[in-house]
């Protein structure tokens, strides 16, 4: 953490930089470490660069930084595994980059790359310098650090989640985190949503050894006027099916067709790696070049859970 702290005392405009199609984590990082640097530092010029969130647009809204601010800028990417991800490419015209991350180091694309993969959020990495440091925080700091860590931890329910985690959540909550504003938040839905899920109840598949997916084609998230942030939301809408240990939703993009890929059980991440992506053993991400890929994909997801329950039957 002493290199990032020397770098952003070294620097006077720094620009912080997160993900495509930005999650709580990501946007919750950028904003924890946006307050981190204004209120812990003074005169630095601190701006939030790439795209906005809807889902926790309560916490703030990034915007494309003005040409003229990169050079000679030190450019911070949070919450972002590859350079190809950074929502904002001008990143690299900036002097310098650092990484901050949680996920599988598999391009390590910063000048300084500052990663701890067994973090279940990268909002608990940026807590923990205000931790170490004994930095000032504010309500708003608070508030973003603790949505990055709710979200992506399910709230609280992925395994990955530690005793380091409540600790730091427990931190925030004492730094002025208010449980009912962010819960009432995160937790309305638009009818138009609600009507979403139902299709998505009713039209997913289910393959014979256990995989679930929806394929979330742009008809259908035209047809119920959502976003793809809400569409892609809904891939939470089948995780508690229980014969199903994994499950995907394959959503059309205007420019690409992404696999959102969740598991309570095997490890996921290597059939992401296979087909274009990566991520964490039980929440990655991957993509199609063509719906024709999406049986292949479903055969290789098909025998994970089939190899998964048979090493639970030779262990049982």
């Amino acid at each position: 953490m002493e290199k990032i702290l020397e770098l952003i005392n070294k620097y006077n405009r720094i620009i912080i930089f997160g993900h495509v199609r930005p999650d709580g984590d990501c946007i919750g990082s950028q904003y924890g470490m946006y307050y981190l640097i204004k209120d812990n530092f003074e005169d630095k010029e601190v701006y939030i660069s790439g795209e906005s969130s809807e889902y926790v647009g309560f916490i703030g809204k990034p915007n494309m930084v003005d040409e003229s601010l990169f050079n000679g800028a030190l450019a911070i990417c949070v919450d972002t595994a590859t350079a190809e991800r950074v929502s904002d490419q001008r990143f690299m015209k900036c002097d310098y980059v650092i990484k901050i991350d949680h996920h599988i180091p598999v391009d390590n694309y910063g000048d300084y790359n500052y990663v701890f993969e067994k973090s279940p959020a990268c909002a608990e990495i940026i807590t923990g310098i205000y931790i170490k440091n004994n930095f000032k925080m504010s309500k708003e700091a608070a508030t973003a650090l603790y949505v990055g860590i709710n979200t992506d931890t399910g709230r609280f329910k992925f395994d990955s989640v530690t005793s380091n985690t409540f600790n730091t959540a427990g931190y925030l909550l004492d730094h002025g985190v208010d449980l009912s504003y962010i819960e009432n938040n995160l937790s309305v839905e638009s009818l138009e949503v609600l009507k979403l899920r139902g299709y998505c109840l009713s039209n997913f598949k289910m393959t014979d050894n256990g995989f679930a997916y929806i394929k979330m084609t742009r008809d259908i998230i035209e047809k119920y006027g959502v976003s793809d942030e809400d569409a892609a939301s809904q891939v939470t809408s089948i995780s508690s099916i229980e014969c199903c240990p994994v499950w995907a939703m394959f959503i059309e993009y205007p420019s690409e067709i992404r696999i959102r890929l969740r598991s309570r059980g095997p490890a996921i991440n290597t059939l992401a790696e296979k087909y274009k992506g990566g991520g964490h053993p039980k929440a990655s991400g991957a993509h199609l070049d063509n719906w024709e890929q999406l049986d292949g994909f479903v055969q290789d997801a098909d025998f994970l859970v089939k190899e998964y329950k048979k090493t639970l039957q030779n262990n049982a």
